[in-house]
């Protein structure tokens, strides 16, 4: 698959701050989340990418066009729902999002029609002709949402989508969020410090700390790799049992009653553990992997030690 978005030794600095560190990588993924703590540099990388920075060294491409050789080629392909809210006052929301429609390039009537179509998508369909400052917290969440969609792009930017939202508009966001990742048509770069939000919704994950690209990867690959720690349920001689496995050079620990922590060595299988078990009459009532939560993934990072790099732990 092509990159959606390829960095090579990105700089951007603001005076003697250096607000992201060489950052390289190529990024593919349907749903991408961006996480790390404040001042990290999440906006900063996203409005680099949007062109409201120049890099101060290294390059950037979407989906081929160069940020700063091709910005406008780039930001035609872009979607963009910001944080904070930056609606013109007076507007009802069918007059702002074709405002925006049109800043893309579309044409009026093509405009119009899309704005209809985006305000039914997001739900504000029976509300598009009220003005936005009426609008709940939500609703405007939703609008910029619609606004972010209306001229078609191919890449998806949400910087904090569910901030402040209710549990019933955080899942109505969320459900819109893996739909529109779902269709396969848009790519999305969620950035959040909701970690929530980032594992219901991406497939991959970017961590930045101190400006530095300190993480990436797919996160159900990441756990895939994460086997050889189990916990295991049996029936019979348990004391038996651990013996021989231990026996093939597993660590052990006994849990409760019933339950053992095996470690696995690299050169044994789960298919050993069964065969021990049917060798002795025991039965393997449950056996479970542990698993990183992106939690455990995050805090990982965090111990990181920044210096640029691909952003492999």
């Amino acid at each position: 698959m092509d990159p959606v978005i390829e960095l090579e030794d990105l700089s951007v600095r603001f005076g003697r701050l250096e607000a992201l560190k060489s950052i390289s990588g190529a990024f593919s993924g349907r749903a991408i989340g961006l996480l790390g703590p404040n001042g990290a540099g999440k906006t900063t990388l996203i409005h680099t990418l949007l062109g409201f920075y120049k890099p101060a060294t290294g390059k950037g491409r979407i989906f081929g066009k160069d940020i700063r050789e091709q910005d406008k080629a780039a930001r035609s392909l872009i979607g963009y729902m910001p944080e904070r809210d930056s609606f013109v006052a007076g507007m009802t929301a069918v007059k702002f999002i074709r405002l925006m429609a049109e800043l893309s390039g579309l044409p009026p009537s093509e405009a119009l029609e899309r704005t209809h179509e985006a305000l039914y998508y997001v739900g504000l369909g029976e509300a598009r002709y009220r003005k936005l400052e009426t609008y709940s917290l939500g609703m405007k969440q939703l609008a910029k949402l619609a606004q972010a969609l209306v001229h078609g792009p191919k890449l998806l930017f949400l910087d904090e989508p569910t901030n402040g939202l209710d549990p019933p508009a955080r899942e109505r966001m969320i459900h819109l969020i893996k739909d529109i990742r779902d269709t396969g048509e848009v790519h999305v770069v969620l950035s959040s410090h909701l970690l929530r939000d980032v594992e219901e919704c991406c497939e991959e994950v970017m961590i930045l700390k101190e400006g530095a690209l300190v993480y990436y990867k797919n996160l159900e690959e990441e756990r895939r790799t994460n086997r050889k720690f189990l916990e295991l349920e049996i029936r019979g001689d348990r004391e038996r049992y651990v013996e021989g496995v231990r026996g093939l050079g597993c660590e052990c620990a006994l849990h409760d009653k019933r339950a053992i922590k095996v470690v696995l060595p690299p050169e044994r299988t789960i298919r050993e553990l069964y065969r021990l078990a049917s060798e002795q009459q025991v039965q393997i009532r449950h056996l479970d992997y542990k698993k990183d939560s992106l939690q455990d993934i995050f805090l990982k990072a965090m111990e990181q030690p920044v210096g640029g790099g691909n952003g492999s732990l």
